[in-house]
């Protein structure tokens, strides 16, 4: 009887045991999907920050390429409105096709004003230029660093045991900020 009493209590201990092990390997998992989630929106706001920084000045640039290309009203309005549509756009795909569009009409903007000799010696214009240039950096490392956070976390949440964890609470796939189409990676044609 009292074998059976300690067996019985042997089995319980295990299987208590076991249950602790587990719910301790859900909360990790858990937690390790929380702090891959987490991850992913820093690293979104890091790239809304550089975005911002990019907004602001290209209102300043069209302001100082207005007096010297008054005929070149049709890409100086392309730029306003890829602006406008980049402060509207939400999600991350919407922003991604929103700042492609941005890229290209800067991308033109700047192919056009090199026919422009006293505006490429404005000091005002290569100091936007430059900062500009550097915005385009920050934001392009801003994008490798969000896409790298959503590449581990939804590599995490997609591969076992943490893909059980992951439905159960609804933790969904990160968008990448990618470029929708191969026509968007060409570099824009200038003609004159």
């Amino acid at each position: 009887m009292i074998t059976l009493a300690l067996s019985s209590l042997a089995v319980l201990l295990i299987v208590a045991a076991a249950a602790v092990v587990l719910l301790f390997l859900v909360f990790g998992l858990y937690n390790t999907c929380v702090r891959l989630r987490n991850r992913v929106k820093n690293a979104w706001s890091q790239i809304d920050v550089q975005l911002k920084r990019r907004y602001d000045l290209v209102p300043n640039l069209v302001e100082c390429v207005k007096k010297y290309m008054a005929h070149e009203r049709e890409t100086l309005t392309a730029v306003t409105e890829a602006r406008s549509a980049c402060m509207r756009s939400q999600g991350v795909k919407e922003q991604a096709q929103a700042e492609n569009m941005l890229t290209g009409a800067l991308k033109t903007l700047f192919a056009v004003s090199e026919a422009y000799p006293q505006l490429k010696a404005d000091q005002n214009m290569m100091q936007l230029q430059e900062e500009l240039t550097a915005t385009e950096n920050r934001i392009g490392f801003a994008r490798q660093h969000y896409n790298d956070s959503v590449m581990q976390y939804n590599t995490h949440i997609q591969t076992v045991p943490a893909v059980f964890i992951a439905g159960l609470f609804r933790f969904e796939e990160a968008e990448f900020f990618e470029l929708e189409s191969a026509a968007e990676r060409q570099v824009p044609k200038v003609q004159f």
